[in-house]
């Protein structure tokens, strides 16, 4: 059974940095890609980042470009997601899920199954 786990949210100031990971287990290896999603309450899912796992090709939403960066380690299993500069208005719960593409605007799955975490609690106070 296949499980992604985030974790490393918390509190932090704005302008101040947070790393994300997403532990997977199960059948991993054939995942393409992994994604990084935020959501806050009310509101859609928003497409964060993500990497191909194979060749390491990254994504990223143009709100977080620049600030956020998401890498692999294959080895673990796990997925991260370093966030620099955050601001108020990414105090969110994100989210990780694998085989999601984004083509500059929007975003999909490249399967039908969802496979998404628990989430974890990101806040940044002023």
């Amino acid at each position: 059974q296949v499980q992604l786990v985030e974790s490393g949210g918390g509190l932090v100031q704005a302008g101040g940095s947070l790393r994300l990971s997403c532990v997977t287990s199960g059948r991993t290896s054939s995942f393409h890609t992994m994604g990084w999603f935020r959501q806050a309450p009310g509101k859609e899912r928003e497409f964060v980042a993500s990497i191909r796992m194979n060749g390491g090709t990254t994504y990223y939403a143009d709100s977080v470009k620049g600030r956020f960066t998401i890498s692999s380690d294959n080895a673990k299993n796990t997925v991260y997601l370093q966030m620099n500069r955050l601001n108020t208005a990414e105090k969110t719960v994100y989210y990780c899920e694998a085989d999601v593409e984004f083509d500059g605007s929007y975003w999909y799955k490249s399967t039908r199954l969802d496979y998404w975490g628990q989430g974890t609690q990101v806040t940044v106070s002023s």
